[in-house]
């Protein structure tokens, strides 16, 4: 599951805030805020999020000795 880090560099990424976030995912801003500050959600609503950042490009990378990340899929708008 993504962890509250990779949701912000996602984010970044993708070059989204907080309410484009909210929006694409269908949560509210103050859900994704939750998140990015480690609070605890439904586990729905973080694959929602999660699935939103992946359709805008977003891999996630999970912790294999280097820590968990994120990069952009080749040939996304942003990389």
């Amino acid at each position: 599951m993504m962890l509250a880090v990779q949701s912000r560099m996602a984010r970044a990424a993708v070059g989204w805030g907080v309410r484009e976030l909210a929006k694409a995912a269908g949560v509210s801003v103050d859900t994704v805020s939750r998140l990015e500050k480690g609070e605890t959600l439904l586990p729905r609503t973080v694959e929602a999020i999660q699935i939103a950042l992946e359709t805008a490009g977003v891999e996630f990378i999970e912790e294999n000795g280097g820590g968990p990340g994120v990069r952009l899929r080749k040939g996304s708008a942003k990389g």
